[in-house]
């Protein structure tokens, strides 16, 4: 939320009066301690949720295939990742009634549309990996 100052004038009020009011209609500003655009950026600027989203692009997969996909996440990482996206909406899990259960993963229009920079992401690094020390 960003607040402006506002001054009122009368006879309840001091001949001006600044006080701070949320500003309507603000444009998000990442910069700014309290705009909710940090928590996308500290979900969609984490390594296992980057990899993860990238993971999915080719279409869904289930559980272990995202964790064979990802070497070196943990189950337990990967699950509460996984966790993440969905309640973000990135990711829609799907649950198949069949005898053993089936779990697979896939990503939302959402997710797609936050893949793209991070896919570009992924790929400059992977051709600039040699420059860094």
């Amino acid at each position: 939320m960003h607040w402006v100052p506002v001054t009122r004038k009368g006879s309840d009020f001091p001949s001006v009066t600044i006080q701070l009011m949320p500003a309507l209609n603000a444009p998000p500003d990442a910069y700014l301690a309290n705009c909710p655009c940090r928590s996308v950026l500290d979900l969609l600027a984490d390594k296992w949720s980057a990899l993860a989203l990238g993971a999915l692009t080719a279409g869904p997969l289930r559980f272990g295939e995202v964790r064979t996909r990802l070497e070196g996440i943990s189950p337990k990482v990967l699950t509460a990742v996984l966790r993440r996206l969905e309640e973000n909406g990135l990711v829609e899990r799907t649950v198949f009634p069949e005898v053993p259960l089936r779990v697979e993963y896939a990503l939302t229009e959402l997710g797609r549309d936050a893949n793209d920079p991070l896919e570009a992401l992924r790929r400059w690094v992977e051709a600039n990996i040699e420059r860094f020390p």
